[in-house]
Parts: C-alpha cells; sequence; structure tokens
C-alpha cells in the first residue's frame, strides 16, 4: 500500500504532505512527524504501513521539500525551522484539522480522536501540539524524544514514548523527567527503553544503529497502542 502526496489547507495556505489511507475504508486520523531529516523514505512508509494497519495517516513535510542524509544537513534544516516555529506548528494544526474533517476520525460524541506519532525533532512537536491542540490530540507516540517544557495539565491525550538505551541526544534519564512531567499534570503515560540500541534506531536507512528487533517491537506496541486509544466504538 501507497500513499501519495497532496496539499492541505494550512490556516489558508497550502501546506505539502504525505497521505495514506486504508483501500477498504476510511481509518481513525494519524499525523506523523518525520524526524530532523525531512519528509524521507521511512517516514512516508511509516504512513503506508499505518494505512495497512487501518489508520488514515498524514505526514506534513515540515522542511517543504528539502532533505537531509548528513547530521551536519540535519543540524541546518532544523535550525531554520526553529526559525519558522509558527509555520511550522501551522502546517501541523492543518494536518490535525485535516484528518478530523473526515468522518471516522471525528467521532459522535464529540472525544478528540486524532493522535500524533512524532520521531525525534517531530516528536517534540508532537508533545508541543498536544498541549495546545487539547481537544483535538487523543494520543501520543514519540521515539526517541525527551521533551518536558509543554504543560501537560489540560491535554486530553495518552502517551507511549519510546527511548533507546544508548543514546546521545535524549539519554534515558531524560525519560524519568518526563514520567515526572506526566505524572505531575495527571497523564496516562508509558515509556519504553529499548536495550542496546541507540538514537534512530527505528530508521532502516540509517544501518549503523537501525535494530529490526527493537524497531519491530515498537511497531507492534504502537499500533496496539493506537487502536487501544482511537478504536472509540
Amino acid at each position: 500500500m501507497q500513499g501519495r502526496m497532496i496539499d492541505f489547507d494550512a490556516g489558508g495556505s497550502p501546506a505539502p504532505g504525505y497521505l495514506a489511507t486504508p483501500d477498504d475504508a476510511p481509518g481513525p486520523g494519524v499525523v506523523v512527524l518525520h524526524a530532523w531529516w525531512g519528509l524521507t523514505e521511512p517516514f512516508r512508509q511509516v504512513c503506508d504501513r499505518l494505512a495497512e494497519a487501518g489508520f488514515a495517516a498524514l505526514a506534513p513535510d515540515l522542511y517543504r521539500g528539502k532533505t537531509a542524509t548528513t547530521v551536519a544537513e540535519a543540524e541546518a534544516l532544523a535550525e531554520e525551522l526553529g526559525g519558522e516555529s509558527e509555520r511550522a506548528r501551522g502546517d501541523i494544526a492543518g494536518a490535525v484539522r485535516f484528518m478530523c474533517q473526515d468522518g471516522a476520525a471525528n467521532p459522535a460524541d464529540g472525544r478528540a480522536a486524532v493522535a500524533l506519532v512524532g520521531f525525534s525533532l517531530g516528536g517534540a512537536y508532537a508533545l508541543k501540539t498536544s498541549a495546545e491542540l487539547v481537544d483535538e490530540i487523543a494520543a501520543v507516540v514519540t521515539f526517541y524524544t525527551s521533551y518536558t517544557g509543554p504543560d501537560y495539565r489540560h491535554a486530553q491525550a495518552a502517551y507511549l514514548c519510546h527511548f533507546a538505551e544508548n543514546d546521545a541526544f535524549d539519554p534515558p534519564e531524560v525519560a524519568e523527567e518526563m514520567k515526572q512531567a506526566f505524572e505531575t499534570a495527571g497523564r496516562q503515560a508509558t515509556f519504553y527503553i529499548y536495550p542496546g540500541t541507540a538514537h534512530w534506531f527505528m530508521e532502516a536507512n540509517r544501518p549503523d544503529v537501525y535494530d529490526a528487533a527493537a524497531a519491530a517491537l515498537a511497531w507492534e506496541r504502537s499500533i496496539a497502542f493506537l487502536n487501544a486509544q482511537l478504536r472509540l466504538a
């Protein structure tokens, strides 16, 4: 199953994104937020795999067509995006609205029904968005992301956070800080640390750190979590 590039409305202007939907019927909505490499193949594949699992998935292209292959390039793009944070947040909010307009992602009882799945840089945006668009976000899945800045007290989301054991960017001790932030806010949160893994362990195009077994387990846990949170019937 393959998705396609589309334009969606981001506050009055078009924004690009990759959309994948199930073949048989509309599914609950998931917004996928890419890592600092940009909207590269691994993150488009995440959308495709979510569609295979019965979800409608949209990944906004936060870099607007730019991608990176080296850490130096990725750092430069991430810094550039930091200077356009309002635009990036508008793109994410537009992607969430797009998914909420789908009847399958808009339950009749008015509960939040869209999930965010974010990787590294995208995970930080997912966490922040969940504390801002509180009526729309039902669940958040993050991969190798630590971010304790948002005020989660009014968030409606449940959280699933995957961490690598040997992570120079987001070491396991930050998971404890995030746990405390969620506990203080009274939010439901589940944390997993994957032994022997490093940052980007989910991304098959990073052969130096990709861990197939850990990636498969994290994916299995993520799909079970999304099913539990979004299958609201």
